[in-house]
């Protein structure tokens, strides 16, 4: 695969594929983190800030999103006969 120049690029489609589902994961991960608003601003809900959701799994998915991006950056593309 190369560009218009005849050089060689560094990925190919599957690779930017890889890196949208990196992106998506961790966009997931940020809308849950923020997620929860309270009805009474001057009320603390303590189950709401501190809920399972945004401090397990939200933190979780994106670190899951930054792997996936790592291994989109890492992966080598498969050569083709030609």
């Amino acid at each position: 695969m190369s560009n218009e120049k005849g050089t060689p690029s560094i990925f190919n489609k599957e690779n930017y594929k890889w890196m949208l589902l990196g992106v998506i994961v961790m966009a997931i991960g940020m809308l849950l983190m923020a997620g929860g608003k309270n009805t009474d601003p001057s009320v603390f809900d303590k189950s709401k800030v501190y809920s399972t959701t945004r401090i397990t799994i939200a933190p979780l998915l994106i670190l899951a999103g930054l792997a996936i991006e790592i291994f989109a950056i890492f992966r080598s593309p498969k050569q083709t006969a030609a």
